[in-house]
């Protein structure tokens, strides 16, 4: 029974990749270059979705794991002519060591503590790229030109500034760590998370290293939002303060929040929802935040648990 689940949770995600892969080929222009931001940005989702739906770590401060991935990879490009590869390590490794710094303090606290000492940290490094605007140009930003986020070589040229190539890097980071996402789900690291979450002195008791786990699961949700803040800075080619702000930590639990805790499709669905409701209701009035209001509390109202967390809850007990 177990085994046949697993088939169908992996066969749905590979599905939902091919699906991806198609619609490069079936979207309007505009729509690929929406696609292709929404798929960055759910990898951000999908690393929020790890600590918080997983662990059970409400954190108000991802948007420094984001920024740190994003100034990372954008400053060694723009000041240091690293190039692609060279920026996105960098990004990775921000992130990573950030992550690691702040994980090992935020952590000596739980619940409402935790959730206020992220956000402290967060504050600190947005107000730390405000500082230090004549590198980072505060919410002006840098501009990483076409030249800056190409790769020449003899045998080919990769050129992420290119619409058809952004959204192919886009779409295989997101299938990186969404199927990283599912292995480290289904692994026990995965279920001692959850565990932890439900009951931790339980765990505690058990013999288990709460701490070392919630620490790894830290670690990890860092890298995954440096991942996706390196990939914004070299897709889309702009580094600034904005993404540092308290906005682009909420933002990343109400995507989970909609989509689903938990679940490794539903940050992706949340994402896309959140993104086009914003889209297509600003185009028609003013007062759009009053319809997205509205439509996200008729979706708690009927998906308290998220979209995917109700039907896996409801319909389809085997969803990951």
């Amino acid at each position: 029974m177990m085994a046949g689940a697993g088939t169908r949770a992996v066969l749905l995600h590979l599905g939902v990749i091919a699906v991806l892969v198609l619609l490069q080929f079936v979207l309007p222009e505009y729509h690929r270059g929406v696609m292709s931001r929404v798929l960055v940005l759910a990898v951000f989702a999908m690393g929020y979705n790890l600590l918080f739906g997983y662990a059970g770590l409400l954190s108000l401060g991802h948007a420094m794991f984001f920024s740190a991935g994003l100034y990372g990879a954008g400053l060694a490009l723009y000041y240091l002519d690293w190039g692609i590869v060279a920026g996105f390590a960098t990004g990775l490794a921000c992130g990573l060591v950030l992550a690691l710094v702040v994980g090992l303090l935020a952590l000596r606290t739980t619940g409402v503590a935790f959730m206020i000492v992220t956000l402290m940290f967060s504050q600190v490094f947005y107000l730390t790229t405000l500082y230090f605007t004549q590198w980072t140009r505060g919410e002006e930003g840098l501009v990483l030109g076409p030249e800056m986020r190409t790769v020449a070589s003899a045998a080919f040229t990769l050129e992420l500034w290119d619409p058809t190539v952004r959204y192919f890097a886009a779409l295989a980071l997101f299938s990186v760590v969404l199927l990283a996402t599912m292995a480290i789900a289904r692994a026990p690291f995965g279920r001692v998370l959850v565990a932890i979450r439900e009951n931790e002195e339980r765990m505690r008791m058990l013999g288990y290293d709460v701490q070392r786990n919630k620490l790894s699961a830290m670690v990890l949700s860092g890298l995954f939002c440096a991942a996706s803040g390196a990939a914004y800075a070299l897709l889309f080619g702009y580094v600034g303060s904005t993404f540092a702000s308290i906005q682009y930590s909420i933002l990343p639990l109400l995507w989970v929040l909609l989509g689903g805790a938990a679940t490794t499709l539903g940050p992706l669905l949340g994402t896309l929802f959140m993104f086009y409701v914003i889209d297509v209701t600003s185009g028609y009035t003013s007062a759009w935040l009053l319809i997205v209001g509205v439509a996200l509390i008729l979706l708690v109202l009927f998906f308290p648990k998220g979209v995917l967390g109700t039907v896996r809850e409801r319909w389809l007990p085997w969803l990951p």
